[in-house]
């Protein structure tokens, strides 16, 4: 976000009209979008904060089709023709940037790249070889190697050749460009927190102006309209990041993957003074769940110095993502939302090639001619949320869990730490005339206090030490220390409480 000159654009502030409303502005919202208004549809975007700026402006920008090891798992509960779907599916997304970048003229650090997922543990090379003979099978260019670019000897690894990374402001900036040149509109810092089925549906935002339109593109993320209850078949991780600059020849020259150690991500991008950027990501944790953020990111920075040892860290952020419990992205039409409303979500970590993918496959729907892969991704599908059961179970539990545990543990008053005794930059809940208060005190030694319970399904925020935020383990809403949302699918605030009563 620092490096690309992404413009910003103003609220709605009047009623509209469109063939199609664009709730969300990441690079499936954008991508859908271009695809539609090239098409001839009249088009209107409408993103809470600022386009582009949300998941997609922290993403670490890899496009690949091999995602971890997931033909393996497609090809024993879907059969070899899902893996096909699949490879084929993400395949096309990967060229299509290309495509789209050559012929928009588009300068964004767009470089082919082989994707390696490898593991350091020797019982895990059984694993990699079985996804190696499926990823081939489905049609990647894939192989079994024991020999990588990293700086450190690995017991094995996938490689799929002719992969690719790039900056992915740069190349939606492009893409922005021509959405406006093609007659769209675009709209940021307008929060939509209503969607009312119909013909036309009609969307309201925060500020309770409305927008009409035939078809509606739900692409925030997590479904902030969630009809069908999709929320009950994601999972939420967020992602430490840490990058700084490295020396050419220290370069891997490849972009890896271990989910060994809390996982394990590396790639560089090119610097203009001719150094690499090196981007190592890890320490996958669920939000909200309460732990110790900076510890999580000392450790991060550790293997990173250590393996690297050459490497100037000078950023660090994070980055969130869900994903399905039967491992393919929801991509469709929103079940029990009308027939004209539809839905991106579950990238699983992969929403570059996946939000690319999902444009097209979404302006196919929109059209009424869909893409032979659309039944892979369809949000109603069902065979495949039975046989992942266990997966949709241990979800349910979990945030059941919390539901009821957090709660008994603010039953007492400061049962989670004496607000008095609360140190500078750190966060707590505790009980207040009965009810659950999440509690911060800045650095200057002032209190902030909002309510505990998340508005998007009322689970018990927790405190997020590095970021400082308030994070939901239920369905990854993030708030920031006042209560403002800052990551759905909450879409009202935390409401705040007068510390003095504290």
């Amino acid at each position: 976000m620092r490096t690309a000159a992404f413009p910003s654009f103003a609220p709605l502030t009047e009623p509209a009209e469109a063939d199609v409303a664009v709730v969300g502005a990441g690079i499936a919202g954008l991508s859908a979008a271009r695809e539609l208004a090239r098409a001839g549809l009249s088009v209107i975007v409408l993103e809470a904060d600022r386009p582009a700026c949300g998941v997609t402006g922290h993403t670490t920008g890899k496009l690949s089709a091999l995602h971890s090891t997931v033909y393996a798992t497609l090809r024993e509960k879907r059969g070899p023709d899902a893996a096909r779907d699949y490879a084929d599916s993400q395949s096309a997304a990967l060229r299509h940037v290309f495509e789209v970048a050559d012929a928009l003229g588009v300068e964004c650090e767009l470089e082919s790249r082989p994707a390696l997922t490898y593991c350091l543990d020797p019982e895990g090379v059984g694993a990699l070889r079985a996804e190696a003979d499926a990823a081939r099978e489905a049609g990647l260019e894939a192989s079994f190697v024991t020999e990588t670019g990293l700086p450190f000897p690995v017991a094995g690894a996938v490689r799929v050749e002719d992969q690719a990374q790039f900056h992915p402001l740069k190349y939606l900036r492009g893409l922005v460009d021509d959405l406006l040149a093609h007659g769209a509109r675009i709209h940021g810092g307008t929060r939509v927190v209503a969607l009312d089925a119909g013909s036309p549906h009609r969307l309201t935002t925060q500020t309770q102006v409305t927008v009409a339109a035939r078809h509606v593109v739900v692409a925030t993320h997590h479904p902030v309209f969630d009809h069908a209850l999709l929320s009950t078949r994601l999972t939420q991780h967020r992602d430490l990041v840490v990058a700084g600059p490295l020396s050419v020849d220290r370069d891997p020259e490849g972009m890896y993957i271990t989910a060994e150690g809390g996982k394990r991500s590396v790639r560089t991008a090119p610097l203009a003074d001719g150094r690499r950027l090196l981007i190592v990501t890890g320490e996958s944790f669920t939000p909200g769940s309460g732990g110790d953020t900076e510890e999580a990111w000392a450790r991060l920075e550790k293997w990173t110095r250590q393996h690297f040892p050459a490497v100037e860290l000078s950023q660090r952020w994070a980055a969130q993502d869900n994903s399905a419990t039967d491992t393919v992205p929801l991509i469709g039409r929103l079940p029990a939302a009308g027939d004209e409303v539809y839905v991106a979500t579950g990238f699983a970590g992969w929403g570059m090639t996946g939000g690319v993918m999902a444009g097209s496959l979404l302006a196919s729907l929109v059209a009424g001619t869909p893409q032979r892969w659309a039944g892979l991704y369809d949000p109603g599908r069902v065979g495949p949320a039975v046989r992942s059961a266990p997966a949709f179970l241990k979800a349910q539990w979990e945030t059941g869990r919390h539901f009821v545990k957090d709660r008994l543990d603010t039953l007492g008053e400061g049962s989670n730490g004496s607000v008095r005794d609360l140190p500078p930059g750190e966060g707590t809940v505790v009980r207040n005339g009965g009810k659950p208060c999440a509690v911060h005190r800045d650095d200057r030694g002032a209190l902030h206090a909002v309510s505990a319970v998340c508005t998007h399904l009322g689970c018990l925020v927790a405190f997020n030490n590095a970021e400082r935020t308030w994070e939901c383990p239920c369905h990854g809403s993030r708030f920031g220390v006042d209560g403002d949302v800052l990551q759905g699918p909450a879409l009202s605030p935390l409401e705040r409480v007068d510390p003095d009563t504290l």
